[in-house]
């Protein structure tokens, strides 16, 4: 990959950054964002210590993945990017979707396709010098799911050869490009202006699903959406509720 062909490509205008291999590129980003001026994205080749919500670990490999980060400051703080995640996934969605693959979203900050993983997001924030907040949005994309890999995660997961065929650039660029308009969008709206865009393309949206916190049950119900601050909707049998983000994870009910 080349950053000066991905920043050429692109309309966003900005920064682009290559390196062969590191081992996380939002511990990256996150080390220099008290020296940034301006957005970076970081695309890193090979990942060796990538990482997913919660601290897990996320697997990839320079054939198979992309793997970057964008860092972006916002004004505001943290409070003001309720929803960020999920405004991500459907920039995520929209852009592939223009490539022709149609994706789905999975509560709080996945990407699907098929049932099965495609793409992680993981936000990170650290506050920015003379005010506002840097965010390091980092993602972790699969483009070939070898069974190899799949044995390693010991679960099924999801991958686009027909994108792994086309130019890596390109790609970067196009996605580039949908996270900008997306982070430009969120400044000026907030999640309110991508609910219905991530309603439209929910996975599980109907479903009886339970959500588990440390591994522990506690909520059970059907999947009614988001709201417009990016809240799950779960429709339980005491009535509906609303669930933030967090350290929680959303399993289809058994």
């Amino acid at each position: 990959m080349n950053a000066a062909a991905i920043a050429a490509l692109s309309r966003a205008g900005v920064a682009v950054e290559v390196v062969a291999q590191t081992g996380s590129t939002n511990a990256d980003l996150l080390a220099r964002a008290g020296t940034l001026a301006a957005p970076l994205l970081l695309i890193a080749e090979h990942q060796s210590a990538g990482r997913g919500r919660a601290g897990r670990s996320w697997l990839s490999s320079p054939e198979g993945s992309l793997t970057f980060s964008l860092a972006w400051r916002f004004d505001g703080g943290p409070q003001a990017l309720l929803g960020l995640p999920l405004a991500v996934g459907v920039a995520l969605a929209d852009t592939l979707g223009t490539l022709g693959q149609q994706v789905q979203l999975k509560w709080p900050n996945d990407v699907l396709k098929d049932g099965d993983k495609l793409a992680g997001i993981l936000i990170e924030t650290q506050s920015a010098p003379g005010g506002g907040t840097w965010c390091v949005i980092g993602i972790g994309l699969n483009l070939l799911m070898p069974d190899e890999m799949e044995a390693q995660l010991g679960r099924s997961a999801a991958g686009m050869p027909w994108l792994a065929r086309m130019d890596r650039d390109a790609l970067l660029a196009a996605l580039l490009d949908g996270l900008a308009d997306c982070l430009r969008e969120f400044t000026a709206r907030g999640f309110a202006a991508f609910s219905a865009r991530w309603n439209l393309r929910h996975a599980w949206q109907g479903e009886t699903v339970v959500l588990l916190d440390g591994g522990v049950v506690r909520h059970e119900g059907r999947a009614a959406g988001v709201d417009d601050s990016g809240r799950l909707l779960l429709d339980t049998a005491e009535g509906r509720i609303t669930v933030m983000a967090g350290d929680v994870s959303l399993r289809v009910k058994a």
